[in-house]
């Protein structure tokens, strides 16, 4: 299994981004090659990937560099490229 990086950048009291987060949360244990990490847009981090990428909604979600999702996601059509990935 190769290793796979995923970055979320999430925006404050997005409802969103707190979902995709309850649902890492909740299939994390079956992806042990998965480097989650979760970066406030507000942050100087989280402006630098939201230049880089044109994000304008979020969550934005970034799967081995490479822009996955904007504003929402497919909870089957993520767990799909994990495997795709992997």
């Amino acid at each position: 299994m190769r290793s796979i990086s995923v970055t979320v950048v999430s925006a404050p009291n997005c409802q969103i981004c707190a979902k995709f987060d309850d649902f890492w949360q909740s299939i994390k244990n079956n992806w042990p090659n998965v480097v989650y990490e979760k970066v406030e847009v507000i942050t100087p981090k989280g402006q630098e990937l939201a230049q880089k990428y044109t994000i304008l909604a979020s969550p934005a979600i970034i799967m081995n560099g490479e822009l996955w999702s904007v504003g929402g996601y497919d909870e089957k059509k993520f767990i799909e490229k994990l495997k795709e990935l992997s």
